[in-house]
């Protein structure tokens, strides 16, 4: 049978090379290439008795854990589509992704499921769930237990021929906050984003020689980010399809002293961290001392910024390490290393096929701004979604096909490229994406909120933190523990505002458009 670059056939590739190689570690989880590839086909074999088909879509809502891993790659066994969904979601943004996404099963954890209870009856193609036992003791109307499921389903590579054209799927925000799904070929999210079978060198040329991995020198990978987001998964995949034991970070709340001691006890030569948000706590839980970091020589980051201040506070405790800070994006994948940059910008040493493009999909010349771009291995566009995908993803004039998904850049004169942010006004706090127009359609639910401006304001551990100059209703005063108390069960905690302002009148523009210029001047004259 002809091999594919679908994620199962890779993974049986390598567990036929190399059975007995340490694949995964999730708390006291622990599976072999050949275990973890044998409970995956338990997943698919189960989903396709439940009438699962190839191109469906399955939804994953967990927190980190073996179980996420071998489901993803259960579900591409039947060529049916794993759909991420984030646990920090509320109801209301459980429904939006699940019906979004046309997602006909769920596998989640039982305490998440709770929220999706909520809204299960307007998702008439959600027919099948598989619960993950978490300690909760709440019921889920005709589940199917995840364990006893693959308890009486078949452990072997029994399925049809797969495609390299298998459909991936990521979700990431939108301009108003809800999430559209970035549809991705496997082949395309292989090379793109989960480093071709070689992270470090050229990409793997066929299927069939991922093989080789299996003889690399064993190798260990310590994931502290959430798999269900696109950086901590593409890490999980890089490493384990580069032949390396990932070790995936499973406590729900990040402790800079759990992960140190993880470290030390798989002895993990790479550590992911989602920028300061975990790169600061590092830092200072190392100046305590009495840590074994001698396994380690790369810090990763992906997610968020990892800002000049928090690798320096890292380096005066691992003077030895790499930091390997890359760009990435779920419309372009992952693009490139950073080499420095001014202050307030991040430069980066691109792959080939990106660039800076102007409005006529011209390459720009040295020092000129335009838009980040990438061609070669990108998305087919947004799921179900033509107009949106007609706004992100461009052919020029040439015939190449481009994904500009929105961030301005200058090309410099060696060839690396400074990005110089968003074109739109999202809000990065912590690694999470917060538009400010969802936060701002909460707040106003409110009776005493009348009108409403979010931006985003510098935040020395998470990068930035969600703030609100609210003109309230006459004779009100709304506080901040009042509002987010208000909003915590219309949009997810990260969301919620930290910081508010009170004003008489929020000014708009010409057009009537909210001034985010001006907002953030509101909170700065505030400040000084």
């Amino acid at each position: 049978m002809a091999r594919s670059y679908n994620l199962a056939d890779l993974l049986e590739i390598l567990a036929a090379a190399g059975p007995d190689r340490p694949a995964l570690v999730a708390g006291d989880e622990r599976r072999t290439l050949k275990e973890l590839n044998e409970r995956a086909n338990r997943v698919g074999h189960h989903l396709a008795q439940a009438g699962v088909r190839a191109g469906q879509h399955v939804a994953i809502l967990s927190y980190n854990r073996a179980e996420w891993i071998e489901a993803m790659l259960g579900i591409f066994k039947i060529r049916a589509v794993p759909i991420p969904v984030n646990f920090r979601y509320v109801a209301a943004e459980l429904h939006h992704v699940l019906s979004d996404s046309d997602s006909v099963a769920l596998i989640g954890e039982r305490s998440l499921l709770e929220r999706v209870q909520a809204v299960r009856a307007d998702l008439p193609e959600l027919a099948h769930v598989l619960v993950l036992e978490d300690g909760g003791t709440n019921d889920v109307p005709g589940a199917v237990e995840y364990e006893k499921a693959l308890a009486a389903a078949d452990a072997t590579d029994d399925f049809p021929e797969r495609s390299s054209d298998d459909r991936y799927i990521m979700y990431t925000g939108g301009t108003t906050g809800y999430p559209k799904g970035v549809e991705w070929r496997c082949e395309d999210i292989f090379f793109g984003a989960l480093g071709g079978g070689n992270v470090l060198g050229d990409p793997i040329t066929s299927p069939d020689a991922i093989a080789a991995n299996a003889e690399q020198p064993p190798m260990s990978v310590l994931d502290c980010a959430p798999v269900m987001h696109g950086a901590g998964q593409w890490v999980a995949c890089m490493g384990l399809f580069s032949g390396a034991k990932v070790v995936l970070y499973t406590d729900h709340a990040f402790d800079a002293k759990r992960a140190l001691d993880l470290l030390a006890a798989e002895q993990a030569n790479v550590i992911m961290i989602v920028g300061d948000v975990m790169g600061r706590p590092i830092a200072k839980e190392l100046a305590r001392g009495g840590y074994d970091t001698s396994s380690l020589f790369a810090v990763a980051s992906g997610g968020a910024p990892l800002t000049e201040g928090a690798k320096d506070e890292l380096k005066a405790h691992l003077p030895n390490v790499m930091f390997l800070d890359n760009y990435g994006a779920s419309e372009t994948g992952a693009t490139g290393p950073s080499v420095g940059g001014k202050e307030g910008t991040a430069r980066f040493a691109m792959k080939p096929d990106t660039t800076v493009l102007d409005d006529d999909l011209d390459v720009v010349r040295p020092g000129e701004i335009g838009r980040l771009a990438r061609s070669g291995h990108i998305p087919l566009g947004y799921y179900n979604d033509p107009a949106k995908t007609a706004k992100t993803f461009f052919t020029d004039r040439n015939g190449t096909r481009w994904s500009i998904p929105g961030d301005f850049a200058s090309l410099e004169e060696d060839g690396t490229i400074t990005l110089l942010g968003r074109g739109s006004l999202m809000i990065n706090t912590g690694g999470e994406k917060v538009y400010p127009e969802e936060v701002e359609v909460a707040l106003k639910d409110h009776p005493d909120v009348y009108d409403v401006v979010v931006v985003g304001l510098p935040d020395e551990r998470f990068g930035q933190r969600v703030a609100a100059v609210i003109a309230p209703r006459p004779g009100t005063a709304p506080t901040l523990e009042e509002l987010t108390e208000h909003c915590r069960d219309l949009i997810a905690g990260y969301k919620l505002p930290r910081q508010i302002t009170l004003v008489d009148e929020v000014q708009r523009t010409a057009v009537g458009k909210s001034d985010y210029k001006w907002a953030k001047g509101v909170f700065a004259d505030a400040s000084a």
